[in-house]
Formats: C-alpha cells, sequence, structure tokens
C-alpha cells in the first residue's frame, strides 16, 4: 500500500499520470432496517436496535465508542455467560453470526477486548478499528478516468458489428478470449456474482437488466440492511464497486460496453463506510448474506481495515482473521467461490519479510517488519480464496501487481501505464474500462480490476457445471487458464533494474500463479 488510502483493492495509482481505481468503503446514511440472515440474532437482550451512521457509534458520552468481534463455537449463539460479561464489561452487541461464533459488538470500553478474552467460551476477541467511525480502507488512489462524448463517439464507430458501442475500447476482452467465448455463450441468468465492495448503481443501463436486488444488501454496521437501494454508493462515494460490476456482467445490450460474463446476474454488497474503510463486522456481514441468499461467486476488491496484514501473534488482529475466515468459509461451504485482488504493492507475498509502512491505517501508522507467512493480508490470503494477480495490456505482470510463488492463484487483466504496456488500436488506454455510477462509463486500473475479470470467468464455468461445487469451479479455473511463463528479466520501467523477480515454471509461478484466465475454455469445456 503507498499511502494511508482506504483499502479498496484496489485501483491503484500507477505512474506517469496513470489514474487508478480507488476503491473505498462508504458508511450509507440508509437506516438499518436489519433484517437479519439466517441463523442471525439481532438485537440481543440490552442491545442497540442497530445503527445508522457512524455518529451513532460515538453515543456513549464517557468514551469513543469502537467495534469489536468475539469469536465463540460455532453452531450457537451466545451463550447466556458470554451475553453477561460482555454486557458487564461495557459492550452491547449489534448481531452475532451463530452459524459460524462471530458477534458483533460495540463498547466504549477501551479494555473491552482484554476483559472478555478471559472469558470461558470466547476463543479470540478484537477491536476491528483503531479509531472511531467514519475511517477509510483501500489501496486505489486518484478518481476514474470518464469518457468523454467525444471518445464514446469514436469508439462507436470503431466498433465491429454485433460489439457494444464501447466494446472496441476493451482490449481485456480478447486478452482472456471473452469476445470469442461470447459467441458460444454469455453466461447463464441463473448464476449471480456478488460484488462485495462499496455499493453498486444498479440503475446504470448497462447494470440494470442483470441487476440482482434480492442478493443486494448494505453490511456497513456488520448487520444486513435491505432497505431499497441501501446497496448503491451515494454521489460522494467512490464508484469502484459499479466500475468492477460493469466489467463482471455489463449487459450486451446495445449500450456502453460488455462485461466478461454479460448473461449472469450481479449483486451488491455494499461493505465500505463512507470514508472508504473496509471494516472486518462488515466483511464478515458481506460473506454471510452471499452464503445465504443464492450467490454463486464473491468479488473482494479490497482489503480488511485497518491492518493491510494481520499478525495471529497479536490477540486483536488473530481475531479479525479467525472471523473473516470463518465468514469465507462458511460461504465456500454454502457453494459460494470467493475470489480476491492481490492488491497494487508490488510485493512478493513469497518474501522472507515485508515492511508494512501504512497499518493501522485509521490510526499511528509505523514501518513494521512482517513475515508474509504469519501475518495475512485478509480475504486475499485466506485458505480457499482465489488470489489474482494483474498483467497490462502486454500480458505481463502489471508494474504494481502484488505477486508471491504459492499465493497468487490466477492473473487476468488489471491494467497499466501505457508507458509500460500499450494496448493496440483502437483501444487507446492501458488502463480497464468499466460502469460509473450515473450512467457513464470510464477507466480504472489495479488488482481491483483483475479479480472481477477472475470472478465473471468463474462464473461463466458455474454456468457451464451449474452443479459444480467450489472446489470443482476452482479446480476448473486453474486447469483451464493458460499457462504463462515467468518474465524474466522483469523490467517494466526499462531502467535496467530489475523490478520483481519471479520463481516457479511455466505452469504455475509467482507472477501468473496457475496462468491467464480463459473464458472460452470456461464455456466450451
Amino acid at each position: 500500500m503507498t499511502g494511508l488510502h482506504p483499502r479498496r483493492r484496489r485501483a491503484l495509482a500507477l505512474p506517469l499520470g496513470m489514474a487508478m481505481a480507488t476503491a473505498m468503503a462508504f458508511l450509507p446514511g440508509a437506516t438499518a432496517s436489519a433484517a437479519g440472515l439466517p441463523g442471525t440474532t439481532s438485537g440481543a437482550p440490552g442491545a442497540a436496535a442497530g445503527i445508522s451512521t457512524a455518529a451513532d457509534l460515538l453515543a456513549d458520552t464517557d468514551g469513543t465508542a469502537l467495534s469489536y468481534v468475539v469469536n465463540v463455537r460455532a453452531g450457537h449463539g451466545p451463550s447466556a455467560q458470554v451475553k453477561k460479561a460482555i454486557t458487564r464489561a461495557g459492550g452491547t452487541i449489534v448481531t452475532s453470526y451463530d452459524q459460524i461464533g462471530v458477534i458483533v459488538v460495540h463498547s466504549s470500553n477501551p479494555d473491552f477486548a482484554k476483559t472478555i478474552r478471559k472469558v470461558r467460551g470466547v476463543e479470540s476477541a478484537g477491536n476491528t478499528r483503531n479509531a472511531p467511525l467514519p475511517a477509510q480502507s483501500t489501496t486505489d488512489e486518484g478518481t476514474p478516468k470518464a469518457l468523454s462524448s467525444a471518445q464514446m463517439a469514436a469508439a462507436q464507430a470503431a466498433a465491429d458489428a454485433g460489439q457494444d458501442p464501447l466494446e472496441s475500447l476493451q482490449w481485456d476482452l480478447p486478452a482472456i478470449k471473452a469476445d470469442k467465448a461470447h459467441e458460444k455463450s454469455l453466461g447463464s441468468s441463473k448464476v449471480t456474482v456478488a460484488v462485495i465492495d462499496t455499493g453498486v448503481d444498479d440503475t446504470h443501463p448497462d447494470l440494470a437488466p442483470n441487476f440482482d436486488r434480492a442478493a443486494s444488501v448494505n453490511c456497513v454496521t456488520g448487520k444486513p440492511d435491505t432497505a431499497d437501494g441501501a446497496w448503491r454508493p451515494s454521489a460522494a462515494e467512490s464508484p469502484h464497486g459499479t466500475h468492477v460490476a460493469g466489467e463482471i456482467a455489463a449487459a450486451k445490450n446495445g449500450v456502453g460496453m460488455t462485461g466478461v460474463a454479460p448473461g449472469v446476474k450481479v449483486a451488491g454488497i455494499k461493505v465500505s463506510t463512507t470514508d472508504g474503510y473496509f471494516y472486518t463486522e462488515a466483511v464478515v456481514c458481506g460473506f454471510m448474506w452471499a452464503a445465504t441468499h443464492g450467490v454463486d461467486v464473491t468479488n473482494n476488491s479490497y482489503y480488511t481495515d485497518p491492518w493491510y496484514f494481520n499478525c495471529t501473534d497479536d490477540p486483536d488482529q488473530k481475531a479479525l482473521v479467525d472471523a473473516v475466515t470463518r465468514a469465507s468459509r462458511y460461504a465456500e461451504k454454502r457453494g459460494v467461490v470467493n475470489v480476491a485482488a492481490a492488491g497494487n504493492e508490488n510485493y512478493d507475498f513469497a518474501a522472507d519479510e515485508i515492511t508494512d509502512p501504512v497499518s493501522p491505517n485509521d490510526g499511528t501508522p509505523s514501518d513494521r517488519v512482517i513475515d508474509p507467512s504469519e501475518c495475512f493480508d485478509i480475504p486475499t490470503q485466506l485458505p480457499g480464496v482465489v488470489t489474482v494477480a494483474a498483467t497490462g495490456a502486454k500480458g505481463i505482470k502489471s508494474s504494481f501487481s502484488n505477486y508471491g510463488l504459492g499465493v497468487i492463484d490466477v492473473a487476468a487483466p488489471g491494467g497499466d501505464s501505457t508507458a509500460y504496456q500499450t494496448p493496440a488500436p483502437p483501444a487507446t488506454s492501458g488502463l480497464i474500462l468499466g460502469t460509473l455510477p450515473g450512467g457513464r462509463w470510464g477507466y480504472m486500473a489495479g488488482t481491483s480490476m483483475a479479480s472481477p475479470h477472475v470472478a465473471a470467468v468463474a462464473a461463466l464455468i458455474k454456468s457451464t457445471h451449474p452443479y459444480a461445487p467450489p472446489a470443482l469451479v476452482k479446480a476448473l479455473l486453474y486447469a483451464e487458464a493458460d499457462a504463462t511463463p515467468c518474465t524474466k528479466p522483469y523490467d517494466i520501467n526499462g531502467d535496467g533494474k530489475v523490478d520483481a523477480v519471479c520463481e516457479g515454471s511455466k505452469n504455475r509461478n509467482g507472477f501468473y500463479g496457475w496462468g491467464t484466465v480463459d473464458a472460452l475454455d470456461a464455456v466450451t469445456k
């Protein structure tokens, strides 16, 4: 991560003025109507019914209220003993995901986590933030580059017969053979991809035909808000989630662009605060909602704030890893394939150590040296999650993309500076085209943009093999990927210095994992 930015995964500030996708999570102003998830305890005795704004978390005049996760044995609601202990420690239960044993609590007691960890039946507990809301959480920087009317007219003039008007600008589609795949199948409307992100503008003309309202929700508080439109970003919030949704499933309808899987459904699960932070309780809610609302694939283009890496030898950070791991694993057990962006800092996740200069990003960060085998970027590095690296228009690792042998599973187009990787005409930008709120289209770049390509290909595989469980979908995703050998030497800016070292074989390596995803194979094999 390059600065104190919200952690939407990951549209990145690229060199030479390249606009990045800054995907931030924002707290909606909508009220928390909280139609609970199945198996969810909401508004426990003595607990607040819900919160609607960041200010509500500061209601205690005697202190600053923070949010916590308390993890107990899965399969049961919090015991009477744990409930009493939470109250005695100054906590208020917001909601409880009984299926996985994760309780969301608000407390202004600075010793709440330390106290509750001593209670019998509590397996781990920790604060999900270091500062009161609002906060931030993404690695995207800058703003998207919206298309002008002149650019749109030029693109439409260059479009071939059968293409959507802006498809000629989408070099990323032929890069993974999605254009050829569309001749065979657009994907099934029975398959839904949930965008766990900053919110999705479902009124966009390229998204409205494929939007799944029943699978959409606002999870910012850690408790589902199903009010109509609660999943949408406000005008002041990041367009990140809307951009991602378009990459996945923009309809092939003669309007704008074409998604990688333009026949599948897309849902919006909003998990970022108005200031762009993706906190643990929201992420847990997002995975649990997906697990219980018919979602087949989730896209996760963010990291969970406030820690870029969560170290399991720290009791607070361990609790966050536990909570998100439980939620993502539960979703997979319920049939969901979880896909996540690798991040934009050119980190080698297989290195012995990494210097993290930005954590906590809602407090006072320091240059801490971490071991990436013990400190985890979540959900990216969690078991079972498909981890995605980004490539540019020339098909090599994007200058910013994180990498690492044994960590990266597959690669997909995420864009890069045209100074490094220039697309073939008529495309003019090395970035990725996507939908923007308000019926617009524009460019962004980052592993945030690579991950939705993979989520969409997974959706095409699910469309082809409707009864395939997540393990088989992932196996096919990896087997059908086009093996991409290491780029050696990797001197992306041509200054004579190696910018990253790729380890591994042609069939599996640290830059591209099992290879670059293949949409054509997804619909024909």
